[in-house]
């Protein structure tokens, strides 16, 4: 009796344990299959050759670190107006407030998430980590487009980055953190 009660559990913890570990990957199909999250590609896009000029599309930029981050990252303008398919070049100023050599690294994400799919980033900062001197200040330039086959429903998107400081993990694996910076 006991026998079968301990078999019982001992595969419900091993029937959680599994299932528990195939969280993360279920969940990037789901959000890749519902367009949620808003999880855009990391990869450098091709350029743009068709423009609808029948619509604009409001984009916005926003940027966020936690407390204790070294980093600040504005851009120079808080939105932009463009058609989709049009080639857009947007600055980013982004600098290094502690007297130390860090490391940022940017993690991109799209609102609404359906409108993830949409954006296209042809050059961006976020593609590599950004080695920073201390208390230096840098400009990066983010070129992007919206795709002509943006839903007609979407009309305003926002491009928000989150600000992270991995300078710990490139120490850790024992990279030089002062090469120069991919703008």
């Amino acid at each position: 009796m006991h026998a079968a009660l301990v078999k019982k559990l001992l595969l419900t913890a091993i029937g959680m344990f599994a299932f528990a570990f195939a969280l993360v990957p279920l969940y990037d199909v789901f959000c890749e299959v519902t367009g949620l999250n808003g999880k855009p590609d990391m990869e450098a896009a091709q350029a743009s050759s068709l423009v609808d000029e029948t619509r604009n599309v409001d984009v916005s930029f926003i940027t966020q670190t936690k407390d204790g981050v070294p980093f600040s990252v504005k851009a120079k303008q808080f939105s932009v107006a463009v058609k989709p398919g049009e080639m857009s070049e947007l600055t980013f100023i982004a600098k290094n407030l502690s007297a130390q050599q860090k490391v940022m690294q940017a993690i991109p994400s799209v609102s609404p998430g359906k409108a993830a799919k949409y954006l296209h980033k042809v050059a961006c900062f976020c593609f590599d980590r950004q080695p920073f001197e201390p208390n230096q200040e840098v400009e990066f330039k983010l070129v992007f487009y919206v795709d002509t086959s943006l839903p007609h429903d979407v009309e305003e998107l926002t491009l928000s980055y989150a600000i992270f400081d991995i300078s710990d993990v490139a120490l850790q694996r024992n990279e030089e953190i002062t090469e120069p910076f991919k703008g």
